[in-house]
């Protein structure tokens, strides 16, 4: 991700601000509050929607309230139905409170969804140019299917929440409330023992989401990382799977992702909620239940009380049996608010630590140095959370146009002190200068300018070739592109292409090696005409013939730059000015080639190695007939001839 890719997405069209972030923040701030913050002044919306979810929720009570006038009436004047008026009165009343509420929620989710799609955005956004400003060494720790569920889940999740939930909650909360109000207005004891019902519901819910389930959301979603992140991997890994003709469960990591997730959903639905579950739904759908028993203990007091009593009485018992189906629609509700608290919560928590992940820290001031050496002047270094340095006390120099290669060990810590140059990560203890100046007082975006990379296993973007080379720098125009290819020795590459440097890498029909996609990476680096090159073992997957066209690359790419190389291929480095032996993270030799094999020293067993290694060859010699006679012999005697 270098300065390049960071500008080509560009600034967002309608900054908000979000809100801040750190290790400071209390975790118990984290919520839906938290996720409005990056609403900006779209937050209103959500408001007013949730106004009139609440008023269109209210009015839904109306044609319930209809009915029971309809049937007082009706039973007031029974059995001469005809006696009774403002039937039709009643109807109409009833037809537009539905209509005017169905209307109402229309109005408040158009008004929750533009703050939801607006929120989900500028999250994204946030996020996105968050990770822009870390450390590029961050990306090593975090998993990019990990880090892709996270943004995609939280937005995603956030847009729902926002666009229906919230909406869907405040109408539940003003429906809970009508429902209580209502409950008591006719008759107070139906109304009770309707409330009943409610409360049971509501105890059973409570039980799945209460005491040690109460974080069971946060697990869910966790579960659901582990396996995005497990997945990335695996996909990945499929070619290396299917040569060795192994399943799924070989690649351990997804297997128990999986497994992890299974099980924690069938726990939590089987042994969580199975009873309550049962239990609540009994209760509010068979508010009868509680309701019919209350009737008939009332009835013989309303009976005689006098008929209009009684058929009151009838009345409002005909009102909550009809009335009691909306507790069923208010506790569902409720239950779901409860889910969507955890939700919230946990796409907060999940999206505040990305956005508090460290940046590199940018100078108030920045240096601009006059040189283009390097310098690594004591440099420690440990990444987080190991118990030992990778680096301790390095110390070499790379002067301006010359050339530096790196070797060692695997493990030695040359890949490390590499990365340490373009900032990937920042030295713990010393300094590493350009130019004198420490790459800490550098402008970010002119530092990743300064610094062009090859590394051994490049990425090329699903685009045409001409567009993944001028990616590094792109207000070159066609002719530097084009050059830059030509330096890197892709001639033959674009000749076998149908559109040559306009070919979409990723097509069908378009296949490239290893060493071509270096190639590629290479005239990437050349195009960028950075005065500074980093080259991590480049010609690590490519064949000889490949090798030899690189080499050429290299030619070209280090004239007059300064360059620091990685490899392993001793012969790469046998005309460096410079090379600087690495073990365990400290330096142990320094010197020309000639030099270090007089030393005697590590690099002289290394070389030797290497000699010993490139020698060696497969040896296939025809038996005499003297060897196979001993041999047929041998064979007789132990048995063979049965």
């Amino acid at each position: 991700m270098n300065s390049e890719a960071q500008s080509s997405l560009g600034p967002s069209s309608e900054a908000s601000t979000p809100p801040p972030v750190g290790e400071s923040t209390p975790s118990r701030r984290l919520g839906l509050g938290y996720l409005l913050g990056f609403a900006g002044r779209k937050r209103w919306l959500l408001y007013l929607g949730c106004g009139l979810s609440a008023a269109a929720m209210l009015l839904t009570f109306g044609p319930y309230i209809c009915i029971w006038l309809v049937a007082r009436d009706l039973i007031a004047v029974a059995p001469d139905w005809t006696a009774a008026e403002n039937l039709a009165l009643y109807g109409w009343f009833a037809f537009f409170m539905a209509v005017a509420s169905l209307v109402l929620y229309f109005c408040a989710l158009l008004c929750t969804h533009a703050c939801a799609f607006h929120t989900a955005s500028n999250l994204r956004k946030a996020c996105l140019e968050h990770l822009m400003k870390v450390q590029l060494g961050y990306f090593d720790t975090h998993a990019s299917g990990a880090l892709r569920r996270i943004i995609d889940g939280c937005a995603g999740s956030t847009e729902g929440l926002i666009a229906h939930k919230t909406p869907d909650t405040a109408g539940s909360i003003a429906m809970v409330l009508g429902l209580v109000v209502t409950l008591f207005v006719f008759d107070w004891r139906m109304g009770l023992a309707c409330l009943l019902a409610a409360i049971l519901s509501l105890a059973c819910m409570f039980s799945m989401m209460g005491g040690n389930n109460a974080h069971f959301m946060q697990r869910y979603m966790q579960a659901q990382v582990n396996m995005a992140k497990a997945g990335t991997e695996y996909v990945r890994g499929i070619p290396v799977v299917k040569v060795f003709q192994q399943t799924v469960f070989s690649f351990k990591a997804f297997h128990d992702a999986i497994k992890e997730y299974s099980e924690m959903a069938e726990y939590y639905t089987v042994k969580v909620c199975a009873k309550p579950q049962v239990t609540s739904l009994t209760a509010i759908t068979g508010i009868a239940i509680f309701l019919v028993p209350v009737v008939v203990f009332l009835a013989p007091e309303a009976q005689a009380a006098g008929t209009v009593a009684f058929a009151g009485f009838m009345a409002n018992f005909a009102f909550y049996a009809i009335f009691s189906a909306i507790i069923a629609t208010a506790t569902t509700r409720l239950m779901f608010v409860m889910e969507e608290i955890e939700i919230s919560a946990d796409a907060a928590k999940r999206t505040h630590d990305i956005l508090g992940s460290p940046t590199l820290s940018e100078p108030t001031h920045p240096e601009t140095p006059h040189a283009h050496d390097i310098a690594f002047d004591h440099v420690g270094f440990r990444y987080e959370g190991a118990e030992h340095d990778a680096l301790t006390d390095v110390s070499f120099e790379v002067p301006e146009g010359t050339t530096v290669a790196l070797v060692g060990p695997s493990g030695g810590g040359k890949t490390t002190a590499a990365s340490l140059v373009p900032r990937f990560w920042d030295v713990s203890v010393g300094a590493v200068r350009i130019g004198g100046v420490d790459v800490r007082a550098f402008d970010t975006t002119e530092l990743m300018k300064s610094v062009a990379f090859v590394f051994q296993d490049n990425r090329l973007f699903k685009k045409s070739i001409y567009e993944n080379v001028a990616s590094a720098r792109p207000d070159a125009a066609r002719e530097d592109v084009l050059a830059a290819l030509a330096a890197a020795q892709c001639d033959d590459i674009l000749a076998k292409l149908p559109q040559g440097a306009d070919t979409v890498v990723g097509t069908a029909d378009v296949h490239l090696s290893g060493g071509e996609k270096q190639r590629i990476a290479l005239a990437r680096a050349i195009c960028k005409q950075a005065p500074i090159v980093v080259l991590d073992e480049a010609t690590a997957f490519a064949d000889p013939e490949n090798e030899a066209l690189i080499q050429k690359g290299f030619s070209e790419l280090a004239k007059d730059r300064t360059v620091l190389m990685i490899a392993h291929r001793l012969s790469t480095v046998v005309g460096a000015d410079k090379i600087v032996v690495i073990e365990d993270g400290r330096v142990v030799e320094q010197g020309t080639h000639d030099e270090l094999l007089a030393l005697g020293g590590l690099y002289a067993r290394m070389w030797e190695e290497y000699q010993r290694a490139a020698l060696w060859r497969i040896k296939s010699e025809t038996p005499d007939e003297e060897q196979v006679a001993a041999a047929c012999e041998s064979f007789a005697s132990e048995g063979g001839a049965r």
